[in-house]
């Protein structure tokens, strides 16, 4: 039994190490797509100066965020690792504003600071005994008041409410990624045990994790960044 629970931790271990290998691609992806479209003046007047291709990428992203949860066990690992490749590369399109409104090294430095914080809590998730789950279940609700402060403050326009706003999305999404990470852990030992198929749980892991970064580093960016017209 000792062997077979070795085996078992040894395919988990080896399943994490992609979940965090896709997600890297898919950080890349997005900043790589964002800094190539920021060094273009005129693809940027032309995203930005049209609503409907804001609009379009909006729609884009969400269907494939639908895609890739409702029907990633109908999938074969090669279209969902598109479909997921496809969605970093719209993120990147969306955000290459940031380059207009933040100096290049405070987007550099709200990066690392971003990579550390995640890198430590998602490293908390995963060697952890304590059960995270009541944590998440309330961190993933708080999300939503999270979104009904920032659609009031999109007509209030309160500098010092958006600072309390950023502060408490960076403690949420760093809560969820210790969250995040232990249930990829133990739906990947449960599924690696029953001998069942990895391969898209992996992207969807890979999707959750890259998905706490973005907005974890987003908020940070609010605090930390040097805004052009400083």
């Amino acid at each position: 039994m000792q062997f077979v629970d070795s085996q078992t931790n040894d395919k988990v271990v080896n399943f994490m190490y992609g979940v965090y290998g896709w997600m890297s691609v898919g950080l890349a992806t997005t900043a790589g797509v964002a800094y190539a479209i920021s060094t273009s003046p005129t693809l940027m007047k032309a995203i930005f100066t049209n609503s409907w291709i804001t609009i379009g990428l909006f729609l884009f992203q969400i269907g494939l965020v639908v895609a890739l949860s409702g029907f990633i066990t109908k999938m074969n690992p090669a279209t969902a690792s598109l479909l997921f490749l496809a969605y970093a590369a719209a993120m990147g399109v969306t955000l290459s504003s940031i380059f207009l409104v933040y100096s290049l090294p405070s987007i550099y430095a709200t990066f690392f600071v971003t990579a550390g914080m995640f890198g430590s809590m998602a490293l908390y998730g995963y060697v952890t005994k304590a059960d995270l789950t009541q944590m998440g279940y309330i961190a993933g609700m708080a999300v939503w008041g999270l979104i009904l402060a920032l659609l009031v403050n999109m007509f209030w326009k309160n500098s010092g409410f958006e600072l309390v706003i950023s502060a408490v999305g960076v403690i949420i999404f760093t809560l969820l990624t210790a969250y995040d990470t232990q249930k990829i852990k133990q739906i990947a030992q449960q599924m690696i045990y029953s001998r069942q198929d990895v391969g898209g749980i992996a992207i969807i892991g890979a999707l959750t994790l890259y998905l706490d970064f973005i907005n974890m580093f987003l908020f940070l960016l609010r605090i930390l960044g040097q805004r052009e017209k400083e």
